[in-house]
């Protein structure tokens, strides 16, 4: 550990690179194996989410009593390269999803040499709650976000006369953006607990400016998701107590550092 406090830049350039190839060549390992599997993956995975068998269909539909027909959806391809350019990225998307714990692990293992003691012992077990919530998120994005999105589109209709007609790239981008964000999204309680350790934030903080941040989260929910109040009412609850989880979890942080003063 000394011998990577004292490395000189240039060494510290080095291991950057290392670790840096370490993750591209695990993200090009999965997003292979994706490449491999790309027409089950597409028909699987995001075609599937037009159809009232959907497991969140399914789902909504036996404990909610809300049930959706078939959503009448024609896909096409209006480029050259549409096709393989959604292919391509959905495989290197989905390569960096699933190698998201090894590359946040060797952000850390970079980052940790620098910290101090106490620093450090702020974010231990850090690359297991992250890649946790992390993955909560992505699940929350693919089952709940995502079809509703396809849902409320692909039913709305100016005209009988206009048919939904949906490129690849216009679908493929609105599903893997707003299945990636909801993961992004999900890091809130770490974020919360990481800067009340470091003296950053702190739950008066949150609880004084709580308004503000639910009229924040509603209007984010608005634009990730379909213009329809059940729809933002689902993603903005969950949000929302992901907060309330912020507030609790840097409340606990900060009564642990004033009984160790």
């Amino acid at each position: 550990m000394s011998e990577q406090k004292n490395m000189s830049f240039l060494q510290h350039l080095e291991e950057l690179r290392w670790r840096i190839v370490r993750s591209a060549v695990v993200i090009l390992v999965f997003a292979i194996t994706l490449w491999i599997f790309q027409e089950w993956i597409m028909e699987t995975l995001f075609l599937s989410m037009r159809d009232p068998d959907f497991i969140s269909f399914r789902l909504i539909c036996e404990y909610f009593g809300i049930c959706v027909d078939e959503i009448p959806i024609d896909f096409q391809s209006t480029e050259v390269t549409g096709q393989f350019s959604y292919a391509l990225m959905m495989s290197i998307m989905g390569g960096v999803v699933l190698a998201f714990p090894f590359i946040f692990y060797q952000i850390w293992r970079f980052v940790k040499p620098g910290l101090k003691a106490r620093e450090e012992s702020v974010a231990k077990g850090i690359v297991v709650y992250v890649s946790l919530l992390f993955f909560l998120g992505i699940s929350f994005g693919y089952f709940i976000i995502a079809p509703l999105c396809v849902q409320f589109f692909g039913t709305f209709q100016m005209s009988d006369m206009i048919e939904n007609k949906f490129t690849v790239s216009s679908y493929m981008s609105t599903i893997l953006s707003t299945v990636f964000y909801s993961g992004i999204l999900f890091l809130l309680p770490v974020v919360a607990y990481l800067f009340t350790k470091l003296g950053i934030l702190t739950p008066d903080f949150m609880r004084k400016y709580r308004k503000h941040a639910i009229v924040a989260i509603l209007i984010l929910s608005a634009i990730i998701t379909p213009p329809d109040l059940i729809s933002q009412v689902i993603v903005g609850v969950p949000i929302v107590l992901l907060y309330e989880i912020g507030i609790l979890v840097s409340a606990r942080v900060e009564k642990r550092i004033k009984n160790q003063i």
